[in-house]
Parts: C-alpha cells; structure tokens; sequence
C-alpha cells in the first residue's frame, strides 16, 4: 500500500528524499512529489502549501494520480487546549473547520450537505502515529529548552484559514467552539480540509502537528527557527518511527 508524506512545510521533509530508494521527481498540478520506498514502503512525498483549498487539492492529487492508498499528514500548529504547551505534539482523533459557518441554513461548524462537523481520522492508523510520536519525541527529546519533557495529546484539532495570532482572537474562536461542544487542543490552517478528502475516497488518513505557539500574541515570535530546529526534528523522528511500524 503506497503510503502519502505529507507536510505543510518543506522543512520537515527535508533529507527524507535523499534517503528514499530509487528516488523520483515528478512535476503535476504545480507541484513536485517524491517517489520512492522509505524503509520497504512505497511512499509519495507532497507539501501540501498553505491553506485548505491547496491541501485538498494536494490530497486529491496524491490520491487520484498517485494512487496512494493513506495519508500521513505532518505540521506545525497553535495550542488552545489546557495542558498543550509549545514543544509538544498533538496526533488528531478529528478534524473540524473552524472557519466553517452556514447558520441558518446549517448548524455552527457544520459541513452543509454532510450532516457533520467533524471528520475522524482512521482509527488504525492514528494508533500506529500516537505509538509513533510517543517513540520519537523521547528520541528527539530536549530540542526546546523551556519544554524539556514534551507531551504527546490526542484529540480534536480544527483548522481555517486564518492564523490565529493574538490572544482574543484565540479566545474568540475557543468561546465560539465550545459553546457548539467542540474543544480544539490545536489550530492549524490544512487538515481539516485533508480530512475531508479522505472521508470522500474511503483513504485512511492520520495527522500530527507539532505546537510553536500558544495561538497568542507571541504566534510570530521566532517561528521560522522553531520550525527549523524544533518541528522538522520532530516529523522526522516520528515518520521514521511510523513508516517502520506500518
């Protein structure tokens, strides 16, 4: 079963193609993807851009050109739940689209024409991903100083297009959710939109995303170098744990 990397930033792919065997580039849809086996897998590496309609679009790709038949989908996100602090990482149960809003037509967050707001992740592959980033964060350990004990978390992540970068914001969007009965332990901008691909083909699809922030006034603060030492360390411990569990 051909196995889709994909990641919102290329630096959390970086170095995966030049260990891929019989490594391969090929241009579609705007985008590059590498083709190869990782570790006896046959996998499709993909960044998905910025934005829910570039990841569905990249998911779509992945799945109707490619052929994959599951979705990893690795990134970075703000932390809104108790307990998530920056430096850990949070493996989704479910994917919701905070930005979402048909009232009256629909319930709030409700996809119009589905009858949800949430989509899940698959059950079996999102376990295998927990075990992974349970693995890799103790491999990848003391990366960020004032987190030296990271903590994986499971649960509900939401996504928009929007990057929630001040502390009313996130408090307006966290009163919002819960007040609808959803509470968020991250915001993201790509996996709910990824979600739903993958509930439309039957691909079983898991995600897991790294906190840089806390979705606050200091979101912009020293993001790039975060990703850099930080975030792409991370997604690269744990997908080379996840790909030799599969």
């Amino acid at each position: 079963m051909t196995l889709a990397i994909l990641s919102a930033l290329a630096e959390e792919q970086q170095g995966i193609f030049e260990q891929l065997d019989q490594p391969q580039r090929v241009q579609h849809a705007g985008r590059s993807f590498g083709l190869g086996r990782w570790h006896g897998q046959p996998v499709v590496l993909a960044l998905s851009r910025i934005g829910k309609v570039a990841a569905a679009t990249t998911a779509t790709t992945l799945i109707e050109r490619f052929g994959v038949q599951r979705i990893v989908f690795t990134g970075v996100a703000g932390g809104v739940g108790a307990g998530v602090q920056v430096g850990d990482v949070v493996v989704a149960s479910e994917y919701l689209q905070h930005d979402m809003h048909a009232e009256p037509l629909f319930p709030a967050f409700e996809v119009p024409l589905y009858g949800r707001a949430r989509f899940a992740c698959d059950n079996a592959l999102t376990a295998i991903l927990l075990e992974a980033a349970r693995a890799g964060v103790t491999s990848a350990g003391g990366l960020f100083p004032l987190n030296p004990a990271p903590q994986v978390h499971q649960g509900l992540v939401a996504s928009g297009d929007l990057f929630v970068s001040s502390a009313a914001q996130s408090q307006a969007l966290l009163a919002a959710l819960n007040a609808s009965g959803h509470e968020a332990l991250a915001v993201e901008m790509e996996g709910a939109a990824v979600a739903q691909v993958c509930h439309d083909y039957g691909v079983p699809f898991a995600a897991m995303r790294t906190i840089s922030d806390r979705a606050d006034d200091s979101a912009h603060v020293d993001f790039p170098e975060f990703v850099r030492t930080v975030a792409s360390r991370y997604a690269q411990a744990i997908l080379t744990e996840f790909v030799q569990r599969l």
